[in-house]
């Protein structure tokens, strides 16, 4: 229908939930109802006051509409410029990974080698270089399944972690991009059949959090059976907040905090400590702890993250001026990666009329992002 199909390019959060609220013959007062968000926000995000920047509020929105997020979210976003176009043609490759046949035997893929380009995947996964990843992965796991298919023997263990580890790295990519049920499958596919590998759990609830569905994704970071470490603990706790189980959040919190190995990994829980405060409406401590942490330990894709919940947090405290200075520092870290980011979007569409200081920075991001 045409009121959705004006809001394809991309655009806020609040178009797509205005289209789709008329789509379902529905008033704001029934929306509030079924959600339990004042209708007066519910006005705002229609016409453009308000944002989204809480990935619960996102997820009951959706349910009440009986929508899948990206239908919200408008994920996967039309290509704008030529890297987000080689970026989003990945799916297509990766999409065709999913139905080769495996191979039956080996090609001399040297393990070396193939850990050598795994870890350079991963360096381009951890700036943000999506452009980088995107023209690597299709190759890395066609080498990766050739590695498996060698006769069992000392190097079949390695083998089966690299392909793992390249199969998550495409499965992340995928997430970002909106292909999700593609991301779900890879993982699938990467999963050996002995046991379940931690970096699989670990994409499988950070997957599971990106589709609304944070009951499910706490089942998981539940599973017995996989070594300790921050990540999960950290990522179970914005699943708690999204469901609004705040001690049970903090008492991930200090798990995840507790096993912190070096400054990177406590940098990125303080991160997550500042993702929970938002979820929770909590945008003065959100943005003490966008502050407290270690921005010079975490890589440009995890400091570009920090910075948009630090910029939400303060326009939510009045201060658009700053927020905007925020969102350019993160684009300028991590750009692809801010502009497939739906929060950052609508918070970009948000400020643009906002800031006194930055609206021509701005407004160039949003153009950059199509909104």
């Amino acid at each position: 229908m045409r009121e959705l199909d004006e809001t394809a390019g991309g655009g806020p959060i609040g178009a797509r939930l205005a289209a789709w609220r008329r789509h379902r013959e529905l008033t704001r007062d029934d929306l509030a109802a079924r959600t339990g968000l004042e209708p007066g926000y519910l006005a705002g995000l229609e016409t453009g006051g308000e944002w989204v920047d809480r990935r619960g509020r996102l997820a009951v929105l959706a349910n009440a509409l009986r929508l899948d997020v990206a239908d919200l979210t408008g994920q996967p976003y039309p290509p704008r410029g030529q890297e987000h176009a080689v970026v989003r043609a990945v799916a297509f490759h990766l999409r065709r990974s999913l139905v080769r046949r495996q191979p039956a035997t080996a090609s001399g893929v040297l393990l070396e080698e193939l850990a050598e380009r795994i870890h350079a995947a991963a360096r381009a996964d951890a700036v943000g270089d999506e452009q980088h990843l995107a023209l690597t992965l299709p190759k890395l796991i066609e080498a990766a399944d050739h590695a498996l298919a060698a006769p069992s023997g000392p190097g079949r263990d390695e083998a089966v972690r690299l392909r793992v580890d390249a199969h998550v790295l495409a499965a992340g990519l995928l997430r970002r991009l909106g292909y999700r049920d593609l991301a779900w499958l890879l993982l699938h596919r990467a999963r050996p059949a002995a046991r379940e590998p931690l970096p699989v759990l670990v994409e499988e609830v950070r997957l599971l959090i990106d589709l609304g569905l944070p009951n499910y994704a706490l089942a998981r970071a539940d599973h017995t059976g996989v070594g300790a470490g921050w990540e999960l603990p950290a990522l179970a706790a914005v699943a708690q907040a999204m469901a609004g189980c705040r001690p049970e959040a903090e008492r991930l919190l200090a798990t995840a905090a507790g096993r912190a190995a070096d400054a990177r990994e406590s940098a990125l829980v303080i991160a997550a400590r500042a993702a929970v405060a938002a979820e929770f409406g909590d945008a003065a401590e959100a943005a003490d702890h966008g502050r407290a942490a270690d921005h010079a330990a975490l890589d440009g894709a995890h400091r570009s993250g920090l910075l948009v919940v630090a910029a939400a947090a303060e326009a939510r405290q009045g201060r658009a001026d700053e927020a905007a200075a925020l969102l350019v520092e993160a684009d300028a870290k991590a750009p692809l990666r801010l502009r497939l980011d739906p929060f950052a979007r609508d918070l970009v569409a948000a400020l643009a009329d906002r800031t006194t200081v930055h609206t021509a920075a701005v407004r160039n991001l949003g153009g950059r992002a199509g909104l």
